[in-house]
C-alpha cells in the first residue's frame, strides 16, 4: 500500500454504510471519480484493501490511492512562471496579461498550460493540465490548476455550490457614487458574434457584487466578488452600468491609460481538497496597473 494516500476517518454518522455511498453523498465524488477508484488495488480500511461496496463502521479509516499515472496533454515549452502555491493537489500562478490559459488551434504556443507542463515536466511529474478556472488572454492574476482528477472534481463542485470565493480588481472609467452594490444582468453572446456578450434577459444568469476601494477623479478602483463565472461576465456588467473597465476597447473602455482591460483576478480562497481547511491565496498586482494607479493619482 503506498504512503502517498488521501484518508478519511469514518463517522458515526456513516456506520453501516457502503463506502461508494459515503463518498458520493458525503465527500462529493463524482460517479465518473468512484468508478476510477473501482480498477485495481486502489481502497484500504484500516491498512487492508477493501471493495467500494463493502460497508463501513466508524472509527474505520479509509484510504484511497487518489493519483494514477497519467501522461500530460500539453507539449511543455520553457517559460516564465510565477508560482504562487504548490502542494500533491493543487498549483496556482500569477498569470501575465497577454498569455491564453489553455492551447488552442489559434494559440498553439506559448500559453500558461505549455509553461506548467514544463514546470512539472522539470520535476519528473506527469499531470493533466486541468485549470479549475479561466481568465481571458488579457486580464492579469490568479489561476489555479488541480494537479488530479479528484482535487479539479472537488474544486468544481464547489464553484458549482458557490463555496469558492473569488475576488477580482478592476478599473471602471468615471467615479461610482455608491459604496457596494451588485449587477444581476443575464448574459449571452451577441447575436453573430462568437466573442461579445450582453446583458439579455433570455442570456444565463450572471451576478456580479462590487465593492469601491478608491475613487480618483475620472476612475474608480472596485473590487468584484463574482457569483457565476460566464465568459466575460466583469466586462459586460461594467459596461451595463455605464463604467467599462479602462482599456477595454471590446466594450467601450478608454485606452489613452492602459491597452488592457483593467482587470486582475486577485484572490480566490476555497476549502483544501485534501483535508477541508480553508486556503486563501492571492496575487500581486503586475506593474501595468500599479502605473496605472500612479497615472490616476495625478
Amino acid at each position: 500500500m503506498s504512503e502517498d494516500l488521501w484518508k478519511y476517518t469514518l463517522r458515526p454518522e456513516d456506520e453501516g454504510k457502503k463506502y461508494e455511498e459515503i463518498l458520493k453523498r458525503r465527500l462529493h465524488f463524482s460517479r465518473h471519480l468512484v468508478q476510477g477508484l473501482k480498477q485495481g488495488e486502489r481502497a484500504w480500511v484500516n491498512g487492508r484493501f477493501t471493495f467500494l461496496s463493502a460497508r463501513g463502521h466508524a472509527g474505520e479509516t479509509l484510504a484511497l490511492a487518489l493519483q494514477p499515472e497519467e501522461t500530460t496533454n500539453i507539449e511543455a515549452e520553457p517559460l516564465p512562471l510565477r508560482i504562487i502555491y504548490e502542494d500533491d493537489y493543487l498549483l496556482a500562478v500569477n498569470k501575465s496579461c497577454g498569455q491564453v490559459v489553455h492551447p488552442t488551434p489559434r494559440y498553439p504556443h506559448n500559453t500558461l498550460g505549455n509553461a506548467v507542463a514544463w514546470h512539472w515536466q522539470s520535476q519528473g511529474q506527469e499531470h493533466i493540465f486541468r485549470p479549475i478556472h479561466r481568465i481571458d488572454r488579457n486580464t492579469s492574476g490568479l489561476v489555479l490548476i488541480a494537479k488530479n482528477r479528484f482535487a479539479h472534481q472537488q474544486l468544481a463542485w464547489q464553484l458549482e455550490h458557490s463555496w469558492v470565493q473569488k475576488r477580482y480588481l478592476g478599473f471602471v472609467s468615471g467615479q461610482i457614487a455608491e459604496d457596494n452594490g451588485q449587477i444581476d444582468g443575464p448574459l449571452r453572446l451577441v447575436p453573430g458574434s462568437f466573442i461579445l456578450r450582453q446583458v439579455h434577459p433570455q442570456g444565463q444568469k450572471a451576478l456580479t457584487f462590487f465593492r469601491v476601494l478608491r475613487r480618483y477623479p475620472a476612475a474608480t478602483l472596485l473590487e468584484f466578488d463574482l457569483k457565476t463565472g460566464r465568459t466575460h461576465q466583469i466586462r459586460v456588467h461594467c459596461q451595463a452600468m455605464g463604467h467599462p473597465l479602462l482599456g477595454d476597447d471590446l466594450y467601450g473602455g478608454d485606452t489613452a491609460l492602459i491597452g488592457r482591460q483593467a482587470l486582475h483576478s486577485f484572490s480566490y480562497s476555497f476549502s483544501h481538497p485534501a483535508d477541508s481547511r480553508i486556503l486563501t491565496l492571492r496575487a500581486p498586482w503586475p506593474a501595468d496597473l500599479l502605473d496605472l494607479t500612479r497615472a490616476l493619482a495625478l
